[in-house]
């Protein structure tokens, strides 16, 4: 891979950043944030459609699929990032000291994901700035991954010409992607019994959190080997008195595992213990979940690793591969047949007000994006 390094703007690098994480962009409010980032998407000569993902959910906006033709052959290239923001969000403001970005500390930042938005920017700019010639590119910028990919999962992926993407939305030094990523199952049980007088005739109730809590003493949480995690993560049941045996009792919970059918056989086996206990004691149980998230594997000798790793190279960056547990939108493409990485971003201590980002590393991750928007 030739050294076609980008020229980046500092100055405008930051600029863009703050203007960006100041806008109040909640899931399902991304209005703003989505009328902001058309505008500058067609000022670099993209064409920009929103669907109807807002109206499906009932938010303000819609998913953008950018599209721009390039000079060199090849099928386009896709970047992408997210739109939302995880609260407290309202307010944002950046504080710039000593080579790092913070929040005020009273919301997050907001770098998941505007630094990777930031970096997409200034990487489009920087190369149409110095003619570099590039691949048709492909941009979408996803509203609602922080409520389980929601936006991604009613994209219409089949008007995606790319064969490979890079998702900017990975904690840790840039220079490292994440080529796997795990199922998660979310499910919620629901064990029935039969509601009695606790003080006069206990025995004629059938007591929902006794039953319950007997199968969850039977459960292996946390680790299960080394694949796998279980979890039980709310529990809620009876009434608001204390003389009445419950008759009703409910949990919700997530198993995330690398290997999709491990997933689906351990939720199988929570459903049998908790309907095995709920009839011992002559209740009843109901398991229901959903997936939004697929397991999968990017295979080394995959071209988006390939390419990647020659960009570090070029840049003296590690090409560290590894995997995630968390969740991205790479997700949804892999599942839609447009495998790729979540590079890291120049993110750290996400979801939290104490949420930061080194300046430094988000110019190296708008160099890295850069160099690979150029390859041919």
């Amino acid at each position: 891979m030739e050294d076609n390094r980008i020229q980046i703007n500092r100055e405008r690098l930051l600029d863009t950043f703050q203007r960006l994480v100041s806008i109040d962009s909640p899931t399902f409010g991304e209005r703003e944030m989505a009328d902001t980032l058309k505008e500058e998407m067609e000022v670099l000569g993209f064409t920009v459609t929103e669907d109807r993902a807002g109206e499906i959910y009932g938010g303000t906006a819609g998913n953008l699929y950018a599209f721009r033709k390039g000079t060199l052959p090849g099928k386009p290239l896709l970047f992408s990032t997210h739109m939302d923001t995880v609260e407290p969000s309202r307010g944002k403001r950046a504080v710039i000291q000593d080579g790092r970005i913070t929040s005020d500390g009273t919301t997050v930042l907001g770098a998941d994901c505007m630094s990777g938005t930031t970096a997409i920017l200034e990487a489009l700019q920087a190369i149409s700035e110095k003619g570099c010639p590039c691949r048709d590119l492909e941009v979408i910028f996803f509203v609602a991954e922080e409520k389980h990919l929601r936006g991604s999962e009613v994209f219409d992926f089949s008007q995606v010409k790319a064969e490979e993407s890079y998702i900017l939305d990975l904690s840790g030094p840039v220079g490292t992607a994440a080529c796997q990523a795990p199922t998660l199952v979310d499910f919620q049980i629901d064990v029935y019994g039969r509601a009695a007088h606790a003080g006069f005739a206990p025995e004629r109730g059938v007591h929902a959190i006794q039953a319950a809590a007997r199968a969850v003493a039977r459960m292996e949480l946390g680790h299960v080997g080394d694949e796998m995690t279980v979890n039980i993560g709310a529990i809620q049941g009876g009434g608001i008195t204390t003389n009445i045996v419950p008759e009703h009792c409910q949990m919700i919970g997530e198993v995330r595992s690398y290997v999709h059918k491990q997933a689906l056989r351990e939720i199988e086996k929570i459903e049998r213990i908790f309907r095995e206990e709920a009839e011992n004691v002559g209740g009843s149980c109901k398991v229901t979940y959903t997936i939004p998230l697929h397991a999968y594997c990017i295979p080394e000798g995959h071209s988006c690793i390939q390419r990647f790793q020659r960009a570090c190279r070029v840049l003296g960056l590690p090409g560290t591969l590894t995997r995630t547990f968390g969740g991205s939108d790479q997700s949804n493409l892999t599942l839609h047949g447009v495998p790729g990485l979540v590079l890291a971003s120049a993110m750290e201590q996400v979801h939290s007000c104490g949420e930061y980002m080194v300046i430094s590393e988000l110019e190296r991750l708008t160099e890295l994006v850069g160099l690979l928007m150029q390859t041919d």
